[in-house]
């Protein structure tokens, strides 16, 4: 009888035992299958205009199934996705209409945005109607506004993200150098390609600055998109198209999966 008491009383003590791993692992294993949520914000770079297949409902956002967020959940399986990013989103906008979707549970947010606050649209209508050193002169406006105003709108952004999401890891997607120099190519000057060039090299640096003020990563899109840029003979970005113009200077498809998620991917 003490025997068998005895017994019972271990194999009690095991299946406690047992239950107890069986379900710390099983807990585990949940936090492992549901990574927490996915947001993507930001500006017409992120919600895929150029790349096509654009999903009915987000209207003139133009977010599209081929941009590099939606392929980034596809692949990944986030626990929520929630894509809010939208064609010529400027600071203000993602501050009025983006950030609803953040909050404690959210563990990964991308962002691209401070293009269209420079400047981006005007500078390229400038720089392809006008001359070289018209285009020049609007380079260096936008060049002014980036180092006296951008810094404190990109602040106010990146402040309400981490105060909406405080978990989340945040990538700052940058900007590609539009055009391949030296090479001959139909269009623009060699001069203004290369003041376009570093008028991008001179954005991220300053979006790059702010978002490691914040503890932020960005994500450098230069380095996957050289040997793709306009005049490469294999270009990832629209050059300047008449017949629809608000695709214009934006990655296309391939620019998005060969340009954009790889960076993301990298450091998501």
């Amino acid at each position: 009888m003490r025997r068998s008491r005895f017994a019972a009383y271990v194999g009690s003590l095991l299946l406690a035992t047992v239950t107890a791993l069986t379900g710390a692992t099983t807990a585990q294993a949940s936090q492992l299958a549901a990574p927490g949520g996915y947001v993507a914000l930001g500006d017409s770079y992120s919600s895929g205009v150029g790349a096509g297949s654009y999903l009915s409902a987000s209207g003139d956002c133009k977010r599209s199934t081929k941009a590099y967020p939606y392929l980034w959940a596809a692949a990944h399986s986030p626990s929520s996705f929630d894509f809010t990013a939208c064609s010529g989103a400027r600071t203000g906008d993602v501050l009025a209409s983006q950030l609803t979707p953040l909050n404690a549970a959210t563990a990964l947010v991308s962002i691209s945005v401070g293009g269209n606050d420079a400047g981006f649209a005007d500078v390229m209508t400038t720089c392809v109607l006008q001359s070289d050193s018209a285009c020049l002169s609007r380079i260096d406006t936008a060049k002014a506004y980036v180092d006296s105003t951008l810094p404190g709108k990109l602040d106010s952004v990146y402040s309400a993200i981490r105060s909406k999401a405080p978990s989340a890891r945040v990538v700052v997607l940058g900007y590609p150098r539009f055009y391949k120099l030296g090479s001959t190519c139909v269009g623009l000057s060699e001069t203004k390609r290369k003041a376009i060039n570093g008028a991008a090299d001179y954005l991220d640096t300053a979006i790059a600055k702010r978002a490691a003020h914040f503890g932020y990563v960005f994500g450098d899109v230069r380095t996957t998109f050289t040997g793709h840029e306009i005049c490469s003979g294999n270009s990832w970005l629209h050059s300047l198209n008449w017949l629809n113009v608000g695709e214009s200077y934006h990655p296309t498809a391939a620019g998005q999966s060969g340009g954009y998620l790889p960076v993301l991917n990298g450091l998501a």
